[in-house]
């Protein structure tokens, strides 16, 4: 059995929130989007069978804020969009909050993401720029920042794929496909054993396996 899930579907209710890094992929159709569906309305077709989606495109560039409010309109209540920013771009934090915040009720956690070694002023100018309240992921790759995490929790922020350590949500990236039923079935397990509200996004390629893996790790998680 496939499970499609919309924005207040059961998965949602349970708090684990899964989609994919993106939507806006030609090479997904016909294998997700239906044949002859128009790219502009690739959103609104994903956002009937996921809750939420990574934003990427904003760690390389900021759209204008009405793209963002036309992104909203797209989809239904109970959708967000996850945010890239990219950590080593301080000076912009004000205008990406400006410009993220047109999703309104949309708009989920923000993923900074950091890819040098560890900086903890760079760390602490990142939580005292971003809006208070905000859900803020730290997507921090290098090694060195082993052990950052109890700071994070305490600024009511979390690390990407931290499940561990005290934080007031989860986000989840799945970036090593492909992944075996019995994986996503263990990740499944794992997931509803978490009491936190979690996001969980598997990695864009150019065939659409990450809706396709999206899809089974929400049957699973609705077992």
């Amino acid at each position: 059995m496939t499970l499609s899930v919309v924005a207040t579907g059961e998965a949602s209710l349970a708090g684990v929130h899964v989609g994919t890094s993106g939507w806006s992929y030609p090479s997904w159709k016909p294998g997700f989007y239906p044949p002859g569906t128009d790219s502009k309305e690739f959103l609104s077709y994903y956002a009937q069978r996921f809750s939420t989606v990574e934003l990427n495109t904003t760690g390389y560039r900021l759209p204008a804020e009405e793209q963002f409010r036309r992104w909203a309109g797209q989809t239904p209540s109970g959708f967000t969009f996850a945010p890239k920013l990219a950590g080593n771009r301080p000076r912009i934090v004000a205008e990406f909050a400006a410009c993220v915040r047109m999703l309104g009720d949309r708009l989920g956690p923000t993923r900074v993401q950091l890819i040098s070694a560890r900086d903890e002023g760079m760390l602490e100018l990142l939580l005292g720029s971003l809006d208070p309240g905000a859900r803020v992921a730290f997507d921090l790759e290098h090694e060195s920042w082993n052990g950052i995490e109890p700071r994070l929790g305490a600024a009511g922020a979390v690390r990407v794929n931290d499940l561990e350590h005290d934080a007031p949500f989860r986000y989840v990236r799945f970036r090593d496909p492909p992944y075996r039923d019995e994986q996503l079935q263990q990740w499944a397990e794992r997931l509803r054993a978490v009491e936190e509200p979690v996001f969980a996004y598997f990695r864009h390629e150019d065939e659409p396996t990450a809706p396709r893996y999206a899809e089974r790790l929400l049957e699973l998680l609705g077992q």
